[in-house]
C-alpha cells in the first residue's frame, strides 16, 4: 500500500509518502488511520481530529468506512475550500 501525505499533514508526521504492507486486522480507512495513530507522536498529532482529514483510495474521495486492499494507494489530506 503507498500513503500520500498532504500539505500540513506532511509537515506534522515528517513525510511526503511512504509504502507498506497493510497491517493484519486493518480492513478500513477508520481501521487504517486509527493504526497510523500507533506509529508515533508525528502521526498521532497529525492524524487526532479525524473530522480535519480527508481521504482518497485510488484518487477517489471514500468515508472511513472504504474497505481497504493491499494494493491501494491512499491520500490523507485537510479539507480542500475552494474560492
Amino acid at each position: 500500500m503507498k500513503l500520500l501525505y498532504f500539505a500540513w499533514l506532511r509537515q506534522k508526521i515528517g513525510i511526503a509518502e511512504e509504502t507498506l504492507d497493510l497491517p493484519p486486522g486493518v480492513e478500513t480507512v477508520a481501521a487504517l488511520i486509527d493504526w497510523l495513530k500507533t506509529r508515533g507522536p508525528n502521526y498521532a498529532a497529525a492524524l487526532d481530529n479525524t473530522k480535519l482529514v480527508r481521504v482518497a483510495v485510488n484518487r477517489e474521495y471514500v468515508t472511513y468506512d472504504h474497505r481497504l486492499n493491499a494494493g491501494d494507494e491512499v491520500g490523507l489530506f485537510p479539507p480542500v475550500t475552494g474560492g
